[in-house]
């Protein structure tokens, strides 16, 4: 029971992340679609004061991997080293190009936002990646990563709904002045995230199978086409916001869903939930931690969003 939770609370972690940074990380790829310096400036007015909360989630995940679940994280350390140092760096310099960007030169600005474009790309496509090689690992070969379809589709359909979320965002956050162009460029990458999800389906269903023969998880895959039906309503009447909030659901369920195929491995077929938990000690203490910081880290996050929820031209 203690190691369920456990791993619930890392999930949790892990869907916070993936919700809230996503827009973070589609915002700094849109900088490549407007190109205008004081549209620039505006959406990075808008990611200034939630990219580094937002980032809160991936800490309290990664710490509390190592506690919970030491051979997890080591298993995934020593397999997937290069693309998660790849990641990590991707965040820094990404940080580095949203913070310092106003503080220099215009020319040296341009270099920044260059490598704002790429740093968010990689920061996406990378756990899309890695996510692709967990659900493709077949024991007894373990994580191996490579270059097959489906990391690559991953990888591409997390980019796009991360975009998807940054042209929701820029339309709540900026209104008028970058809202006709922001649809249009959601349509585009909506669709195309669309076609990587089935595709993903179609490709590598057995999670998906494992997971409609349990009861949730048959709730959540029924709820899924009609979040995706929701979603097409909602860019046609160009409600954005409503757009935004039905992406974020989509990927709870999809989430949720794909660890219902799962349970109860932390991978699949290979290190089960309750054989490779710290010991109950060490999980007492840590989500007692858990317990403490995850509600103050939510206050902070809704407290942020309503200080900075005026449009910041």
């Amino acid at each position: 029971m203690m190691a369920d939770l456990s791993a619930a609370l890392l999930l949790f972690s892990l869907l916070m992340y993936l919700a809230l940074d996503g827009t973070d990380l589609g915002t700094g790829m849109l900088f490549y679609c407007f190109d205008q310096p004081q549209q620039r400036q505006w959406m990075a007015h808008t990611l200034l004061p939630v990219w580094d909360a937002n980032e809160t989630w991936l800490v309290l995940l990664a710490g509390g991997m190592l506690a919970l679940f030491p051979p997890l994280y080591s298993l995934l350390l020593h397999t997937l080293m290069l693309p998660l140092m790849l990641f990590l760096l991707a965040l820094f310099l990404r940080a580095l190009a949203l913070a310092y960007r106003a503080q220099v030169h215009t020319t040296f600005q341009r270099w920044l936002d260059r490598l704002m474009i790429v740093s968010s790309l990689l920061a996406a496509f990378l756990p899309g990646w890695i996510s692709g090689v967990i659900l493709v690992s077949r024991p007894p070969v373990g994580i191996v990563p490579d270059l097959s379809l489906t990391p690559l589709l991953c990888g591409v359909g997390l980019v796009a709904i991360d975009i998807v979320m940054g042209c929701c965002w820029l339309c709540w956050r900026l209104g008028e002045p970058l809202v006709e162009r922001a649809r249009t460029l959601c349509t585009l990458w909506w669709t195309l995230a669309l076609a990587c999800f089935v595709a993903v389906l179609l490709l590598e269903p057995a999670l998906w199978q494992q997971s409609w023969q349990r009861w949730p998880g048959k709730i959540l895959l029924s709820v899924l086409p009609l979040l995706w039906l929701a979603q097409l309503v909602a860019l046609w009447r160009e409600a954005m916001v409503t757009l935004l909030m039905l992406t974020l659901l989509t990927i709870g369920v999809v989430v949720g869903a794909l660890a219902c195929g799962l349970y109860p491995w932390l991978l699949p077929g290979q290190l089960a939930i309750q054989q490779q938990a710290a010991s109950p000690v060490t999980q007492g203490f840590v989500l007692t931690g858990m317990v403490i910081l995850l509600p103050l880290t939510l206050l902070y996050h809704s407290w942020s969003f309503w200080v900075f929820k005026r449009h910041p031209h």
